[in-house]
């Protein structure tokens, strides 16, 4: 069981590696500080505070993104149900990027297949995690952060059409 979940972890990192590689996401991402992110990074899914910081949630739609970056349709057509979760936390008086953060993310969706636990890694200016997001309806979002600079939580929703 624990060998399928490292599995499971190891094929998610891939995947965001993957991700982080594609032209639009992997330059959008080396700006790294909150509110420097293009329209290309995805739907901003919740604005505000996590512990001492400001925390900005962004979701990226993969199958979406990897068909504007030009790959077959077969390739992209594997990535339909999947988002990428970024969190970018700064902080809220320099607005520098949160340095060592690191955390999890539990996700409720609208069935028992679109409900998870992921854990947040990070990634060129965010820590983030993929997610599955199989059917349309209502997620929750709680995740829960920290650093050696403290700890928080923030707790969101999004609504898939």
């Amino acid at each position: 069981m624990r060998m399928v979940a490292n599995l499971a972890r190891a094929a998610a990192l891939g995947t965001a590696l993957a991700l982080l590689a594609l032209p639009g996401v992997s330059a959008a991402a080396e700006h790294g500080a909150h509110g420097a992110h293009g329209t290309e990074m995805g739907e901003t899914v919740f604005s505000g505070k996590a512990g001492p910081w400001a925390c900005e949630a962004r979701l990226v739609d993969m199958k979406a993104q990897m068909e504007k970056s030009g790959v077959s349709a077969g390739t992209a057509a594997r990535f339909a149900g999947k988002r990428h979760l970024m969190l970018f936390l700064t902080d809220p008086a320099t607005g520098k990027p949160a340095a060592g953060v690191a955390g999890k993310v539990a996700v409720a969706g609208p069935g028992k297949a679109s409900s998870s636990t992921v854990t947040l890694l990070p990634m060129g200016g965010h820590i983030g995690a993929d997610v599955g997001m199989p059917a349309p309806g209502r997620y929750t979002f709680s995740a829960e952060v920290e650093s050696a600079a403290g700890k928080g939580s923030a707790t969101f929703s999004y609504r898939l059409k």
